[in-house]
């Protein structure tokens, strides 16, 4: 039986006693949340012994399971949580991080970075194996940064988490191919030989399933490379060369490439100063400007729609996270808080935003899910892409915190099918 898709799984809620979550215990399953108590000893084998439903054969009892929500089968009894662990129960969706040791962090010494995945069912996270890196790994932290922590740049696609750009300690490009995780198998792999030179500070994104990049620096500047960029199928051989870009523009600093509308969107710089935006169109396979509208607003992270309809950013300073309207070409506001104010990253899916903040030490999770809005008007001529009717006014979404395992600091997010394990 084909499972359902994993992006229908809802994959977290909302706590219900308190906004933010608690503080995660100092050992390698981190708990966050109050999750269910086991059963008592005794009653185990007799648990272990039990069909899921009674009268019934597992494989149908499967069947009837799994369109209910994952909170209440972890809640109920040890054979149904140990179920929705198992490989072949379609997946609910977690937050996988990539996270830097905060107390290096603050003395400029960090070296490589950690991994690990926030099951929001269980309240707690889970560290993911180390990756295979080359001899000389990516490192997040360089005696010439003190005061800048160096990008690690990783893209979500085909429910695959995947590594594509870093430094060395010589600050050299760090990665010759895509390193991948893949949640089902618990496993990283190694991808295919990018088709250029390997980079570092390049524009990265998912896009239809496929990763991204376009633009960068190798170890020495080359024009023809910080223009060339290529896609790639994690479930697929290897990498598909794109058009060249029309400049070397996005070869200065690490850029989200964000993909909406059948476009992937990305600007060469965050925040509020003067940034330089490009557009590349999927279906015709050329680049195009971006819509001012866009690019003026564009003052912080942004990520898309897990359906790739809406764009997503938040203003670091004041704080609002704002989606974008491809009809009128400018942001409408979802929320404003003084916890969204200096927002480094960002994920999306299952109906929420996610947003690194604080430094890091927290990720708040915005659902935005009751808020989208639908519209069944034809296309834009110009843009290609919805025009909205006249806008009704965004309800305002719940928000709510995850606090990041203790002394980590979060430094990218993703939205991916949860691991499998044993319960």
């Amino acid at each position: 039986m084909a499972a359902p898709a994993a992006a229908k799984r809802p994959y977290w809620q909302a706590p219900t006693a308190a906004v933010a979550a608690p503080a995660a215990e100092p050992n390698k399953r981190h708990r966050t949340a109050a999750a269910p108590m086991d059963p008592e000893p005794d009653q185990d084998q007799d648990q272990e012994d039990q069909p899921l439903l009674p009268g019934l054969p597992d494989h149908l009892a499967q069947l009837c399971l799994a369109p209910l929500p994952p909170r209440l089968l972890h809640a109920v009894c040890r054979p149904w949580r140990r179920l929705l662990y198992t490989p072949s129960f379609p997946p609910f969706l977690s937050l996988y991080a990539v996270l830097d040791d905060a107390a290096a962090s603050s003395s400029g010494t960090g070296g490589g970075a950690s991994f690990a995945a926030y099951d929001a069912v269980a309240g707690r996270w889970d560290d993911l194996p180390p990756p295979p890196m080359p001899s000389s790994p990516p490192r997040l932290w360089h005696q010439s940064f003190l005061s800048r922590r160096l990008p690690l740049q990783s893209v979500a696609a085909g429910g695959r988490l995947v590594l594509v750009a870093g430094s060395t300690r010589s600050l050299a490009p760090a990665l010759p191919r895509p390193v991948v995780f893949d949640p089902s198998a618990r496993a990283w792999r190694l991808g295919p030989r990018f088709p250029f030179a390997p980079r570092r500070w390049c524009a990265a994104g998912a896009a239809r399933g496929r990763v991204f990049v376009a633009g960068g620096v190798g170890a020495g500047y080359d024009p023809s490379d910080a223009r060339s960029g290529a896609t790639w199928d994690p479930t697929a051989a290897g990498w598909e060369p794109i058009p060249p870009m029309r400049d070397a523009r996005f070869s200065r600093d690490a850029a989200e490439a964000v993909c909406a509308a059948g476009k992937v969107c990305m600007v060469s710089l965050r925040g509020r100063g003067a940034k330089e935006g490009a557009v590349f169109d999927l279906r015709a396979a050329r680049w195009e400007d971006m819509p001012p509208g866009m690019l003026a607003g564009w003052k912080g992270p942004a990520v898309a729609a897990d359906d790739e309809t809406t764009i997503f950013v938040v203003d670091e300073e004041r704080g609002a996270l704002s989606a974008y309207d491809w009809g009128r070409d400018r942001w409408r506001t979802v929320v404003e808080s003084e916890r969204l104010k200096g927002a480094a990253e960002m994920a999306s899916g299952g109906g929420r935003v996610c947003v690194a903040a604080q430094g890091g030490e927290k990720v708040l999770v915005v659902d935005v899910a009751p808020c989208r809005p639908t519209t069944s008007t034809p296309p834009s001529r110009r843009w290609g892409a919805p025009v909205a009717a006249a806008p009704r006014p965004w309800p305002r979404p719940r928000v709510w915190e995850v606090a990041a395992p203790p002394g980590k600091q979060v430094v990218a997010l993703h939205v991916l099918p949860r691991m499998p394990r044993a319960e």
